[in-house]
């Protein structure tokens, strides 16, 4: 069974904030694309609508939805949000990845 990534605190904080700015619907759509420096790398957007394809996790009211395809790439996955002196972003804890790069952003299975 394919478990749905899920939202930290932070995480389900901060898209209901930046939602809210852009009088959207708490939908975080996370995906998976080729690319990056090793070979897989996130893609984060509000989304506007949950498809039928979706698989959807939902924390504080804050649903987060992956797509049937990214969703093998990522299950089990924690998405949290993260604010250092480099900067603020969106981190995926993914247990399946074999192999990350420096930024946070790319990832190899």
């Amino acid at each position: 069974m394919t478990t749905t990534p899920t939202l930290t605190d932070a995480a389900a904080t901060r898209v209901a904030a930046i939602a809210a700015k852009q009088a959207k619907p708490a939908i975080l759509r996370l995906s998976v694309e080729g690319g990056g420096c090793s070979g897989f790398q996130y893609r984060f957007g509000l989304a506007e609508a949950i498809e039928d394809d979706d698989s959807v996790s939902e924390h504080d009211g804050v649903k987060l939805v992956v797509d049937s395809v990214s969703l093998d790439l990522i299950a089990g996955s924690t998405v949290d949000f993260v604010e250092s002196l480099g900067g603020a972003a969106f981190r995926v804890e993914n247990p399946q990845a074999a192999a990350g790069c420096g930024c946070g952003s790319s990832f190899g299975i």
